[in-house]
């Protein structure tokens, strides 16, 4: 009886603490995004609309119902802010599509709160999906929509192909994992030596987007601090890239709570038992398979990422076999801070990665 009473005041005294420090950490990035917007290196994004409301999300059309080409969603990851596809009129992927007369819906993640805690994959990955393609006018039946995931959102939008191959056209991944386990990438080794999942959401519930970012970085100190401070230095001859690496340091402030229930399901079915990959991710009572998906895929790979390194995020085009996919190299480059987003807001990219990319969503529209 003595020992049990004396785990819940050990629990409610960590549950203290942890509220106590993570406040001082919120308050102090708080503080820190209101001077950098204060200097301009806010987000500037594309006028919106919004079209659906969901418990943790809401969804975003771009530029009205105007364009004649493709529809596309893009799920962005649910850790940091969606505006990092929308980051500044010149680096951004939303006016890319937009230029090319391509319909565009974001899904954006909201702050999820206390009574959120049970929502997992069969949610983000599955139910969010599924109801913003239903709220979606995407034109002909027989045109369908297209879905674009960077990071971890990529993982979900191919969780979401594997389950409803029916309704989606194509896939593109831009520096999504798809394949875990110990010594795939960073993250992964990370997982395989940290306690259960579970130790941290008793304790927090939703899990802090600080505490996210801190294990992030020390999953890989190198991406997270090194690269980034080397990144500042060899921006600092370049205004523009100089603009942009302040503009991702400010966004990397912006963080989002993950749902306790969807932090365990990543961490323990993806990470740390790579479910998806072989076939036991059970989702609703279906099983999502990555031979289950129809549509093409494009991946979006870096060569020298140890986050996403190749073969986390090339397996899926050999499995789902389609003749129409296609990789693509990011090629490493100054003035993003974070080289994991540099593919979403690189001059570089937005030079000669993103006209391929939008001729494949071009070619894969009209298939």
């Amino acid at each position: 009886m003595a020992l049990g009473k004396d785990r819940r005041l050990g629990r409610a005294v960590a549950e203290h603490l942890l509220g106590y420090l993570g406040g001082m950490i919120d308050r102090y990035r708080r503080r820190r995004g209101r001077v950098l917007d204060a200097m301009g290196l806010g987000p500037r994004e594309t006028p919106s609309e919004t079209v659906l409301r969901g418990p943790t999300y809401t969804l975003r059309l771009y530029g009205g119902q105007g364009g004649k080409g493709p529809a596309v969603l893009i799920v962005p990851a649910p850790i940091k802010r969606a505006y990092i596809w929308d980051l500044d009129h010149e680096i951004s992927a939303v006016r890319r599509f937009l230029g090319q007369g391509i319909r565009v819906w974001l899904i954006r993640w909201e702050m999820p709160g206390i009574q959120d805690q049970g929502l997992g994959l069969a949610h983000y990955a599955g139910r969010y999906i599924l109801d913003c393609l239903e709220a979606m006018e995407s034109g002909p039946k027989n045109k369908r929509p297209i879905l674009a995931g960077h990071s971890l959102g990529g993982t979900f939008a191919a969780i979401f192909a594997a389950l409803h191959p029916d309704m989606v056209g194509g896939l593109v991944l831009l520096g999504a994992p798809i394949r875990f386990g110990p010594g795939v990438g960073a993250i992964d080794s990370l997982v395989a030596r940290a306690p259960g999942a579970c130790v941290f959401t008793s304790i927090s519930g939703n899990v802090p987007g600080w505490f996210l970012g801190a294990m992030s970085t020390l999953a890989s100190p190198a991406s997270f601090q090194a690269e980034r401070w080397a990144d500042w230095q060899s921006s600092l001859t370049d205004p523009r890239l100089l603009r942009t690496h302040m503009k991702v340091r400010r966004w990397t402030l912006d963080e989002l709570p993950m749902p306790g229930l969807l932090f365990e399901e990543v961490v323990e079915r993806l990470y740390r038992r790579d479910c998806f990959m072989g076939s036991r991710l059970d989702i609703d009572g279906k099983c999502a398979t990555p031979r289950s998906i129809r549509a093409p895929i494009l991946t979006v790979a870096d060569r020298r990422s140890v986050l996403v390194p190749p073969e986390a995020s090339l397996p899926l085009n050999d499995i789902a076999g389609n003749q129409a996919n296609r990789v693509l190299w990011y090629e490493e480059e100054p003035g993003v801070a974070l080289q994991h987003v540099g593919m979403l807001v690189g001059r570089r990219a937005h030079q000669s990665l993103w006209p391929a990319i939008l001729r494949w969503i071009g070619e894969c529209g009209k298939a």
